[in-house]
């Protein structure tokens, strides 16, 4: 419609099409009094802590694939006595495996020794002597469980909450609830290492909430973000006049279709712009001293060890890049960061990938820790460490394996992670399973009763915190969880 159109329409038209809009207006002001909607301006606003909060920033370390509980964190002595038998049908009867053969199926116990650490005493395997020297630090939940049992299900569900694609992811909910204290950098930061994730983006997106809360991937080669630096032969002048104008645009299409998405498309595009200015200082991990530097251990090779899964072989130099960077960005004030690597799908070679991956994450991981302590910033740093599921403390036997029984099999039953941090109380193992690590027997703690408990110590209610969306109303933790009081002080 033209501009002399609009001065011609008549009073009528003008009356009802405004009645209209005014009309709406009235009627969803009503129903937000009611409860019954949001308004859609505070669908974008930070909503800020249901009451005080202990942790300011989380770490995320996942690590993709299902790690075995029974090699790293569940010592299972009897599982070694009864190395090579049969299990007892009834420990199997109700259970879905995903490839393994129940009939035909043996116990496999850890050829690995494990040690306590720390004055609370807490066992963990011996390959990760780096990671059990932080034990008083540590709480160890051992009897995590979850409903999905192949790979990409339990990562978005550990990740978002839900099996299905399109929901907002954890770092997604809580930069939504509480914004991010750093302007110049994202709220929300991926880093990987060893193979891409398998799920890809779908894990770190924002689903139906605004855009701007989805995690933003910085990578480990080239650019440290796609598409940050200017395109050659475009100067910073022409990337100004090109991203005002196209502010400009969304802003006018903004006014005439009130697309609150709009709002979040702009405050990324100047993001981007502030980005420029702020990613090169804070990749640049050369200021660190040459003591900070070894000690996550930034320059390591591989050690002579190989894998089938681990990725390249720069996988243990990435990763301990990786969680240094993740220290610069919580100083920087960034919100949540998420190390992801891959993979730790251990269905054969088992012993050597485990070893590999332990090389990769031990010495990184606790010296994080260490150093987040060292500076003060553990205290309001929550840092937490999961996977998908664990593994079975039965030996691989697919078909087409020719008989080798090298690894395991995907356990949702059953497995471990562990907290640090952020007002979580450390040094204690919660929960507790079988003596073959077949079930859970004491304290089980579901997927959605940790990602209520991390919501907790940032002050958030998962009850509370929630979004509309296609006419009701959606939460991290769905319809479940509750938090584990045991981990919080």
């Amino acid at each position: 419609m033209s501009s002399a159109e609009h001065i011609l329409l008549t009073r009528r038209d003008f009356l009802v099409n405004a009645s209209r809009g005014i009309g709406g207006l009235a009627l969803s002001a009503l129903f937000a009094q009611d409860g019954l909607l949001a308004a859609s301006a505070a669908q974008n606003a930070i909503q800020g802590p249901h009451f005080i909060p202990r942790a300011k920033n989380c770490i995320f370390l996942y690590m993709e694939g299902g790690v075995s509980q029974i090699d790293l964190f569940d010592p299972k002595p009897r599982l070694v006595e009864l190395n090579g038998q049969k299990i007892p049908e009834s420990l199997t009867k109700d259970v879905r495996f995903a490839f393994i053969q129940k009939e035909s199926a043996l116990l496999m116990g850890s050829p690995h020794s494990f040690r306590r650490y720390g004055a609370c005493g807490m066992e963990m395997s011996g390959l990760l002597p780096h990671l059990g020297s932080c034990a008083d630090d540590i709480a160890l939940v051992r009897s995590m469980h979850t409903e999905a049992f192949n790979h990409h299900p339990g990562e978005l569900l550990m990740y978002s909450g839900s099996m299905m694609l399109g929901r907002p992811s954890l770092g997604a909910w809580v930069n939504y609830a509480l914004g991010s204290p750093s302007r110049n950098l994202p709220g929300y930061v991926v880093l990987t290492a060893g193979r891409a994730p398998s799920g890809g983006n779908t894990l770190f997106q924002s689903g139906f909430l605004p855009s701007n809360h989805s995690g933003v991937l910085f990578r480990s080669r080239g650019e440290p973000v796609q598409d940050l630096n200017n395109p050659t032969g475009i100067t910073p002048k022409m990337r100004y006049f090109g991203l005002s104008a196209l502010s400009e645009l969304n802003a006018m299409r903004r006014k005439t279709v009130g697309d609150p998405e709009i709002a979040a498309r702009i405050e990324n595009y100047e993001l981007a712009a502030r980005m420029q200015l702020a990613v090169p200082d804070l990749t640049d991990l050369s200021t660190e001293t040459d003591l900070t530097r070894s000690a996550y251990g930034v320059d390591r090779d591989e050690g002579g060890l190989k894998t089938q899964r681990g990725g390249s072989g720069d996988a243990p130099s990435v990763f301990a890049k990786n969680c240094l960077m993740a220290r610069r960005l919580v100083e920087r004030g960034v919100r949540f960061v998420a190390i992801h690597h891959a993979s730790w799908d251990h269905h054969n070679d088992l012993d050597s990938d485990l070893q590999y991956n332990c090389r990769v994450v031990d010495q990184p991981v606790a010296a994080l820790l260490k150093d987040l302590k060292q500076r003060g910033l553990l205290e309001d740093t929550l840092v937490v460490w999961a996977s998908e599921f664990g593994r079975t403390p039965l030996g691989e036997n697919r078909v087409g394996f020719g008989g080798r029984v090298s690894g395991r099999d995907h356990h949702p039953s059953a497995f471990s992670v562990w907290l640090a941090g952020g007002g979580v109380r450390s040094g204690q193992v919660i929960g507790s399973t079988d003596e073959l690590g077949m079930k859970i027997t004491d304290e089980p703690v579901h997927v959605h009763d940790l990602h209520a408990t991390v919501l907790n110590q940032f002050g958030l209610d998962h009850e509370r915190l929630t979004y509309r969306f296609q006419g009701r109303d959606f939460r991290l933790t769905d319809v479940a969880g509750k938090v584990v009081r045991r981990l919080v002080s």
